[in-house]
């Protein structure tokens, strides 16, 4: 088949350092070149692809040190270029939310729209139901709770390449792990606080954005004091087995309607429990009393890290490799792709 797939512009695929959705469309579309697909992706410059990349702007957004940018007007531009391409794809596969909506309506039978964000946002259904057409896929049942309604096709949870993040052969397991965004729905100061009421050193490894600077500096910056708690920064995917394998449990304390929680299964990957907030999609993700705990309050996650301690790390190894494997994820899509071709309209010529 021939396949678009058209990437956000804030970070390269993949990106260098923090990234989700970015991260996925690219493990997304070096499974689908594996399995004998043509595939373009519409993404930055920067980006780096087995399939064909076509590019609207050199470097991605987020990195760029330019100091006016316009996030709109950057995915507009490739937007316009895509759509005088149609008839080149079979399929449109679309990253970036409702943006390509008003331009692609009449060819909205050739598209699919993954939804990687929260979908209880003030206007959002109004837009869903003004173009109905567009066939949508979750990434988490629990994604789809505002909207249950809305033109829905699948919920294909995310996968990783199996080689991206392995155990190390012999764990330390001598701190916790925090892995993400240091912003107010990622609750960090919970996981600071789990730390230090066990008396285990935290590692934190996170992307401070500029709207959530405020955030850190007023309230989690003051709870760095201390040997036991360390402040690495952003880490890109070659540093995340030594990070996440080493860990006795990552925390993943969430206050939010999560979509997927991709660090998740990167643990899980490694062979590291996880003990995570029973909120938005973690129930799905985390098989518990397996792969981890999920947990609804404070005492609860500090009596889960000491049980989780014990558990089997080949066994959370083999949950990731069953359920969350790129390749699965690849196979979901191409079925998708599938039935999307075979229900399309035939347009007749005059």
């Amino acid at each position: 088949m021939r396949i678009a797939q058209i990437a956000p512009l804030l970070e390269s695929v993949p990106p260098r350092l923090y990234g989700g959705t970015e991260r996925i469309v690219s493990y997304l579309t070096e499974a689908l070149v594996e399995r004998g697909h043509k595939v373009t992706l519409f993404a930055s410059g920067d980006s780096t692809t087995s399939g064909d990349l076509t590019s609207f702007r050199e470097q991605a957004l987020r990195l760029d040190p330019a100091p006016h940018k316009s996030i709109l007007a950057a995915h507009l531009s490739m937007l316009h270029s895509i759509r005088q391409r149609v008839d080149d794809f079979d399929v449109l596969h679309f990253h970036i939310d409702l943006l390509p909506f008003p331009i692609f309506e009449t060819v909205a039978h050739k598209t699919v729209t993954t939804l990687h964000g929260r979908q209880d946002k003030q206007d959002l259904a109004q837009v869903y139901r003004r173009w109905p057409g567009f066939p949508l896929v979750s990434i988490s049942d629990n994604q789809r709770k505002p909207m249950p309604w809305a033109n829905w096709l699948d919920t294909i949870h995310h996968g990783l390449p199996p080689a991206l993040c392995v155990p190390p052969s012999r764990p330390t397991c001598d701190y916790l792990a925090f892995l993400g965004r240091l912003s107010r729905e990622k609750r960090p100061d919970r996981a600071i606080e789990i730390a230090r009421r066990i008396g285990m050193p935290l590692k934190i490894a996170a992307k401070v954005g500029a709207g959530d600077r405020r955030y850190f500096h007023e309230t989690i910056e003051p709870m760095l004091e201390g040997a036991d708690v360390e402040f690495i920064g952003e880490i890109d995917d070659s540093q995340k087995s030594e990070f996440l394998g080493n860990a006795a449990a990552l925390l993943f304390p969430i206050d939010w309607p999560e979509p997927f929680g991709l660090v998740m299964i990167e643990a899980m990957a490694c062979g590291t429990p996880v003990v995570a907030w029973r909120e938005g999609s973690v129930p799905e993700v985390i098989d518990d009393g397996i792969s981890g705990r999920v947990v609804g309050g404070m005492d609860e996650a500090v009596a889960a890290v000491a049980e989780v301690r014990g558990y089997d790390r080949g066994r959370i190894r083999a949950c990731f490799e069953r359920r969350f494997d790129a390749s699965r994820m690849a196979a979901r899509y191409e079925a998708l792709y599938l039935r999307l071709t075979e229900e399309q309209p035939i347009l007749r010529k005059a």
